[in-house]
C-alpha cells in the first residue's frame, strides 16, 4: 500500500510576509512543496493531499494540474491529488464559534480536515519546509512497514542545530523519548538560535533563557500516522473545544493531540532520526539563502533542472 503525503499549506506565514507556499525558489520557479513532492514520489508515496484555505484553492488546483500532470509513481501509475479546506467554522456540531475569532485552529485541526479523503497510512509535512531526501525515505519505509498497525505512529526528528535560521530565532519542539525510542514529550522552545560562542540557546516553556543541546532531536512537523489517528484526534479535539471554544487565539496543535494520546495510553509514537538538514523561509531574509541552496542542488545534479517537465 502506497502512503499518502498530507501537505499543510493553509498558513499565510506572517513573519515571512506573504503566501510563501507559492513562492518560486528553485532555478525554474520551483516551490519548496515541489521538492517535497519530488522526494516523496521517489520514496514510494502515491498520493498528495493539500490542506488549503478557500480563498486560494482554485489557484492551487490550477498550479497542481499544470506542474504535476505528467508525474508518475514508482509503479508507473499517475500521482493522485486531492484538496481539502481548513476554515474556522469547520468544527463539530454542538459548538458555536466565537464571532471575534480570526486565528486558525492549528495544525491538528488542519489534519482532521483530511479524514474523509485519506484511508491509508500518511505523512504530514509543512508546505514551507525542506525536509530532504533521506527524511522521506525514512518515513515512507516506516509507514509501509506499519500499514496494518493501529495506535502506532512516528515522528521524524531533526538535530536541532540542523534546523536553525541565520535570520533570527525560531520556535522548535525539542523531543524526549524513552529507552525504546518512544516519544514521551515535546517541549516547545522559542527564540532558538546560536549564540556568539557557537552554542545553541532558547527560551524554554518557563520563559527562561537556557542552553540547549544542538544534537537534540526536534520536531519539524514531519509525522507518520495510520488512518485510526483521525478518530483518536477527533476525540481530543472535542475535549479541547469544550475548554477553549470561546478562546480567540488558542490552537489545537499536533503535539498537543499526541501528548494527550500518549498520556492516556491510546497511542505510542516512535521517534525516528534523519541526517538531513532542514531549511525554509521563516523570514523574508531567508529567501536568498534558500534560492542559492536550490541552485547548488541543480548545479551538482542532486535534482533535475527543471524539476518537472
Amino acid at each position: 500500500m502506497k502512503p499518502t503525503l498530507l501537505v499543510l499549506a493553509a498558513g499565510m506565514g506572517s513573519r515571512y510576509g506573504g503566501l510563501k507556499q507559492m513562492d518560486g525558489l528553485g532555478p525554474n520557479g520551483e516551490t519548496i512543496i515541489d521538492y517535497s513532492i519530488y522526494d516523496a514520489v521517489k520514496a514510494g508515496f502515491g498520493k498528495v493531499v493539500y490542506i488549503v484555505r478557500e480563498y486560494f484553492l482554485n489557484d492551487f488546483k490550477e498550479l497542481v494540474d499544470k506542474k504535476y500532470r505528467n508525474v508518475t509513481c514508482l509503479d508507473g501509475t499517475p500521482l493522485e491529488f486531492d484538496f481539502v479546506v481548513q476554515e474556522l467554522n469547520k468544527i463539530p456540531e454542538g459548538f458555536t464559534l466565537n464571532p471575534e475569532r480570526e486565528k486558525p485552529w492549528g495544525t491538528a485541526h488542519a489534519v482532521l480536515m483530511a479524514k474523509d479523503v485519506i484511508k491509508e497510512p500518511f505523512a504530514v509535512i509543512n508546505g514551507d519546509d525542506y525536509y530532504g531526501k533521506d527524511s522521506f525515505r525514512i518515513i515512507a519505509d516506516w509507514l509501509m512497514a506499519h500499514a496494518d498497525k493501529k495506535g502506532e505512529y512516528c515522528l521524524v526528528g531533526f538535530e536541532l542545530e540542523n534546523t536553525l535560521s541565520e535570520s533570527g530565532g525560531v520556535s522548535r519542539g525539542i523531543c524526549s523519548a524513552d529507552s525504546n525510542r518512544c516519544l514521551t514529550h515535546v517541549e516547545e522552545h522559542h527564540n532558538v538560535e546560536k549564540g556568539p560562542d557557537g552554542k545553541v540557546y532558547a527560551d524554554n516553556s518557563k520563559g527562561e533563557r537556557v542552553e540547549v543541546d544542538g544534537k537534540a532531536l526536534c520536531s519539524m512537523n514531519m509525522w507518520g500516522f495510520t488512518p485510526d489517528y483521525f478518530e483518536k484526534s477527533y476525540d481530543v479535539f472535542i475535549r479541547f473545544l469544550e475548554e477553549n471554544i470561546s478562546e480567540l487565539k488558542k490552537e489545537f496543535y499536533i503535539p498537543f493531540a499526541i501528548d494527550d494520546m500518549i498520556r492516556k495510553g491510546t497511542a505510542k509514537v516512535e521517534l525516528l532520526s534523519t541526517p538531513s538538514r532542514w531549511f525554509g523561509v521563516t523570514y523574508k531574509q531567508d529567501r536568498p539563502g534558500v534560492v542559492a541552496k536550490f541552485q547548488e542542488f541543480a548545479d551538482k545534479g542532486v535534482y533535475p533542472s527543471p524539476l518537472y517537465k
